[in-house]
């Protein structure tokens, strides 16, 4: 049930037989249903989800009580409200399942034991880091820059599993705009 996620390890850093079973021991497996939630608004994120398999989106909801996302994970993906985690703040975002997911949880006092015990962890997890402030830094451009049109497109074209994978109406939460304007997009390619 650890596999997908040593070896997702490995792609970065190589780990003994050893270091893997430590790893092992500071990991939870969960299996949730769909709408489940992983963390609620004002709850502290006090863990990290890397999705096995499904998908899970983060999102919050904005004053006009209308939700927007910020962020999904697929397979193969980590998943927190890293100011929370990181800052010990409550969370403005709510984490949840849009269909039925297989997670690995790694709690924060867990990463930080984990992290003294194989210290070429840290390694793997900068990478991790720096993905994800990557992906936040071409998302900002993708959101002030292109049209929703062209949002849309780039998005498709790079991921395409995601298009088949999570409902129209998340999808526009996503990008910035409604489920109107979306289908009206989508129309125009048929």
């Amino acid at each position: 049930m650890f596999e997908p996620l040593l070896n997702h390890i490995d792609k970065f850093i190589n780990l003994t037989d050893n270091e893997r079973q430590l790893v092992v021991n500071y990991l939870k497996y969960r299996e949730i249903g769909k709408k489940s939630y992983l963390l609620s608004e004002g709850d502290k994120c006090n863990a990290q989800y890397f999705v096995v398999e499904g998908c899970i989106r983060m999102f919050f909801i904005k004053e006009n009580g209308i939700e927007q996302i910020v962020q999904f994970g697929i397979d193969n993906w980590w998943l927190a409200d890293y100011t929370s985690f990181t800052l010990h703040t409550p969370s403005q975002f709510y984490i949840q399942a849009v269909q039925k997911s297989k997670v690995i949880i790694l709690s924060q006092d867990n990463q930080d034991e984990l992290l003294d015990k194989v210290p070429k962890l840290e390694k793997y997890f900068k990478r991790i880091y720096q993905r994800a402030y990557a992906a936040l830094q071409t998302r900002q451009i993708f959101q002030s820059d292109l049209s929703g049109e062209e949002k849309y497109h780039h998005f498709a074209s790079r991921f395409r599993e995601f298009i088949q994978r999570i409902p129209q109406y998340m999808l526009a939460s996503y990008l910035g705009f409604t489920p109107e304007f979306l289908s009206r997009v989508r129309a125009k390619e048929h």
